[in-house]
C-alpha cells in the first residue's frame, strides 16, 4: 500500500512519484533568493506560478536558516508570512506549509490557512510545537540539524552519518506519536546541508533509501545548496541543473517530497524521467 500524508483538509498520495514542494522565502536574507519575495504581492504571485507549474505544496518561511543567519523574532516572522498565507489560502489549490521552529508563528500560520508545519529543529526548538501540531491536527515535517544555523557548519562530525540521522529521525517520529500526532501526519527529513559536510551530504543521498524503513514520507531538501555549488560553481543556472540531477536520483530512490526553488525545471525533468523509465523500473 502506498503511503499517504494526512493533512487537515486532504491527504497527499505519492503513488505517482514524488510531490514537489516549492520554496517561498519571504525573507530579505535567504541564501538563494533573499529579498525576492519579501513584498507580499511578489510572494503571492510566485506561489501561484509554482502551483501552476506543478508544485504540490508551497512552503513559506519568514526566517532564513542559511549558515550563520541571524535569528528573527516571532513578531517579525509573523509579519512576513501571515499576510501571504491569508492571501493565498483562497487562491491556491495545493496545501500551504509553514517553515518555522516557533510555535506562536506556526499557530498564526495555521489560523491563516497553513496545513503543514515544517520545522528544521525536528520540533525540538520550541516544546510548545507538539501541542500546536497535535491540537490543530496538522501535518508535520521533522528535520535533522546538528547544532543551530549559527553553529551547524562550524565542524560537523559523525561516526556514521546515515545511521546516526536514521536514529535521530526514529526518535523524532516516536516523540511525535507520544505527543498525540498521528503516524499518518508525520514526515521526516534528513536535513541535507544542515550541519553536514559535502561528504556527509553525498553519503546521506547515497543512503537515502534507508530512511524509507521509517514508514513515513521522506522529504529531501537539497535545492541549490553548497554541496551542489561545490560541484557546479556559483552559476545559479548550474546549481539548478545540479539540483535537478539530485532530484532525479532521489525520485529513483523512492523519496516522497522534493523541496526545490525551481519548480518548472524540476517538474519537467521528473515527467521525462518517468516517461523514459522501462515499465519494470518506473518510480512508484
Amino acid at each position: 500500500m502506498s503511503l499517504i500524508w494526512k493533512l487537515p483538509r486532504r491527504s497527499l498520495s505519492f503513488s505517482n512519484g514524488p510531490v514537489v514542494m516549492g520554496i517561498l522565502n519571504a525573507t530579505p536574507d535567504s541564501f538563494s533568493d533573499g529579498g525576492a519575495f519579501i513584498d507580499r504581492d511578489a510572494a503571492v504571485d510566485a506561489a501561484l506560478v509554482m502551483e501552476d507549474a506543478g508544485a504540490g505544496i508551497i512552503d513559506i518561511g519568514g526566517e532564513s536558516t542559511r549558515p550563520y543567519a541571524p535569528p528573527v523574532d516571532a513578531d517579525e516572522e509573523c509579519r512576513r508570512v501571515v499576510p501571504v498565507i491569508q492571501r493565498l489560502r483562497e487562491r491556491l489549490s495545493c496545501p500551504i506549509s509553514i517553515d518555522t521552529s516557533k510555535a506562536v508563528v506556526a499557530q498564526a500560520a495555521i489560523d491563516a490557512g497553513a496545513e503543514i508545519i515544517n520545522d528544521v529543529t525536528g520540533l525540538q526548538g520550541d516544546q510548545q510545537m507538539f501541542d500546536v501540531a497535535a491540537g490543530n491536527a496538522v501535518a508535520v515535517c521533522a528535520m535533522h540539524m546538528q547544532g543551530t544555523p549559527q553553529t551547524m557548519q562550524d565542524d560537523p562530525r559523525y561516526d556514521n552519518v546515515v545511521q546516526e540521522i536514521y536514529q535521530y529521525l526514529a526518535e523524532r517520529k516516536q516523540q511525535c506519536l507520544d505527543h498525540g500526532i498521528e503516524a499518518q501526519r508525520i514526515c521526516l527529513d534528513p536535513g541535507i546541508g544542515f550541519g553536514k559536510t559535502h561528504e556527509h551530504n553525498i553519503a546521506l543521498l547515497q543512503g537515502a533509501a534507508e530512511f524509507l524503513k521509517l514508514g513515513v514520507p521522506i522529504l529531501i531538501g537539497h535545492s541549490r545548496k553548497g554541496f551542489i555549488g561545490k560541484q557546479t560553481g556559483d552559476d545559479l543556472s548550474l546549481r539548478d541543473a545540479g539540483t535537478v540531477g539530485v532530484s532525479l536520483a532521489m525520485a529513483a530512490a523512492g523519496m516522497h517530497i522534493l523541496r526545490v526553488h525551481n519548480v518548472p525545471m524540476t517538474i519537467a525533468a521528473l515527467k521525462l524521467f518517468q516517461q523514459c523509465q522501462p515499465p519494470s523500473r518506473a518510480v512508484r
